[in-house]
């Protein structure tokens, strides 16, 4: 079955394709959409026409940065009935917590950690679907401009992160970006994602009411819940935000899900999934953006994807794709 996503994330795309005289219909109908499918922002449209649509669009249109200027005027309304309950939590922190929670009813395809380091944090974002991530500049564009706009509802207008990171390279015009965030915007990253100070995960919100919140959270809780994903692919959600940090364990994944490791192997085996099966395949396309990004030295990519030596990752390369890393890489380099 394929992942299905809120029409509401495609909010402002006739706006922007109009400020770019760009006709949507054509684009529409090869993804499979209508504009009648997207008048309703709760009802649920594949995933996979939101990626074609928005990759088309900025080629269409020779606009690289598309899907963030869709996000630049998106509104915490935009978060459906569960904008209600984030904009009365106490801080950023409770306010992502209750993003990642009730996330089936946001947008199940984003996968969200909260990394702590000290003085700064570090908020990772990746858009997965069903078949792994995806390496749509368009939709992380959007998603990370999202969450932007979420953090800077509730911290305030004055809010300025350190930087927010991408994994793809930067555009030819940075003007979009710099208007949209009020910080650096670092490409070629080994994530995405945002870095602020740890202390603007505790700031107050003085929007809050918990009595408000509650309420809120009672309704949210009785509100009937869409098809969720398998086990397998929220496992692969935790691994691609984990595996560069070099916690791709079984044991984090079974940490960060609440359960033991023996439940989770037993929720494995009974969708016909292995972890190791399940692993294999992760590192397999993170493999492919880290390799397809000449930014990325060799022996990076072996460290983003968990090996400790190179020779471990050549090993592993060389039995998952048929040749060495530094052949396949001058190949791919020869087809470009």
């Amino acid at each position: 079955m394929s992942s299905l996503i809120r029409a509401a994330t495609l909010k402002n795309y006739f706006e922007v394709a109009q400020q770019l005289d760009l006709n949507p219909q054509p684009l529409l109908r090869a993804a499979g959409l209508s504009r009648t499918m997207l008048t309703d922002p709760e009802r649920r449209i594949p995933a996979s026409a939101v990626l074609r649509l928005l990759e088309d669009s900025a080629r269409q249109s020779g606009c690289d940065t598309f899907g963030l200027r869709m996000a630049e005027s998106r509104q915490l309304s935009d978060f459906g009935v569960v904008s209600l309950l984030l904009i009365h939590q106490p801080t950023l922190r409770d306010a992502l917590v209750t993003t990642m929670k009730y996330r089936h009813l946001l947008n199940e395809l984003l996968a969200i950690h909260v990394e702590e380091r000290g003085r700064t944090v570090v908020i990772r974002e990746e858009f997965v679907t069903d078949s792994g991530f995806t390496s749509s500049r368009q939709a992380i564009e959007l998603a990370l401009g999202a969450l932007y706009r979420l953090c800077g509802f509730l911290l305030g207008p004055h809010w300025k992160p350190h930087s927010v990171n991408f994994t793809h390279g930067a555009p030819e015009n940075l003007l979009i970006h710099r208007r949209v965030f009020r910080c650096p915007a670092e490409f070629d990253r080994e994530f995405n994602g945002i870095v602020c100070e740890a202390s603007d995960l505790n700031a107050p919100n003085p929007s809050a009411d918990p009595a408000m919140a509650l309420y809120v959270k009672r309704l949210v809780e009785a509100l009937p819940a869409p098809t969720r994903n398998s086990i397998a692919t929220d496992i692969r959600k935790d691994l691609y935000i984990l595996m560069p940090m070099g916690q791709a364990t079984i044991e984090q994944v079974a940490v960060g899900r609440g359960m033991n490791v023996r439940t989770l192997q037993r929720r494995l085996e009974e969708a016909n999934e292995t972890f190791s099966d399940v692993l294999h395949s992760v590192r397999t396309q993170l493999a492919l953006r880290y390799m397809e990004n000449p930014q990325y030295s060799l022996q990076v990519v072996g460290r983003l994807l968990g090996f400790s030596s190179p020779s471990s990752f050549t090993r592993w390369f060389s039995g998952a794709f048929g040749m060495a890393p530094r052949e396949w890489r001058k190949e791919y380099q020869q087809r470009g």
